[in-house]
């Protein structure tokens, strides 16, 4: 796979799945959380089905968190109080909110960083370090607000001048993936026109993100959802490891 980026002005990158293998600690944190919490509404013939892997990249993978919270919730026919940021991760059964679950996952995501730590994709750090050394300006679009925490345990903070995550999306009013408002606000910081970026991605929301603005690649990422659903979103690339970009001469 080649890709030519002289012809492009920046690269905006997803993080979870993209430059670190976070996604995996995603997906481990949204299983505890959505079993335990379908645990607790019963185990009788009418209980909700299991959340699955597949949950995640149909519902949840991509989206900011209180959003993937809802449409999995609304994919049980589980409707809950929206609540507040605020609310608490160990809501007691019977009175929890759509807030209070979001910040129980994100409490499970934060133990698992902390105890395992993480690291970038060496495909992915490869390709980071041939962009910056020809000058190409770079930029995270993440749903996650845990954004800047990953990016110092991995070491790579430095690579991205510009990070747009999920607290910066509430802060300023920009819509979550699919809409493309936060990559929009990505190249609007580095100063270059969307027409001129290229977006990196691995979910299906992200991809679509992407494809809804005039930029002027989408390269999916398969980490699991499939090349076809990438390129279904959106994607006019996909590739298995970003370490395939590179190229032959770096």
């Amino acid at each position: 796979m080649t890709v030519d980026w002289s012809r492009y002005r920046a690269v905006l990158f997803d993080l979870d799945g993209v430059i670190t293998p976070t996604a995996e600690v995603h997906m481990r944190a949204w299983a505890q959380m959505f079993n335990d919490f379908l645990d607790s509404r019963g185990s009788d013939a009418q209980a909700p089905a299991p959340y699955t892997d597949a949950d995640y990249f149909a519902h949840v993978d991509g989206k900011p968190r209180y959003d993937g919270v809802r449409d999995f919730l609304a994919s049980r026919g589980i409707e809950l109080p929206e609540g507040t940021p605020e609310d608490p991760a160990d809501q007691p059964p019977g009175e929890e909110t759509v807030c209070g679950l979001g910040n129980r996952k994100n409490a499970a995501f934060g133990q698992v960083l902390q105890a395992e730590g993480v690291s970038a994709y060496p495909g992915s750090r490869r390709l980071l370090d041939q962009l910056r050394e020809a000058g190409m300006p770079m930029a995270i679009v993440s749903s996650s607000k845990n954004a800047p925490d990953v990016l110092a345990a991995a070491g790579v903070t430095g690579y991205f001048p510009v990070v747009v995550h999920g607290g910066v999306a509430a802060e300023r009013g920009l819509k979550g993936k699919p809409a493309p408002d936060t990559y929009q606000e990505a190249a609007r910081e580095l100063g270059v026109p969307e027409s001129g970026a290229v977006v990196v991605e691995d979910a299906t929301s992200g991809v679509a993100a992407g494809a809804a603005g005039d930029f002027a690649l989408v390269i999916g990422v398969d980490r699991g959802v499939g090349h076809q659903a990438l390129t279904e979103a959106g994607a006019d690339v996909v590739v298995d490891d970003l370490g395939e970009l590179v190229s032959q001469e770096a």
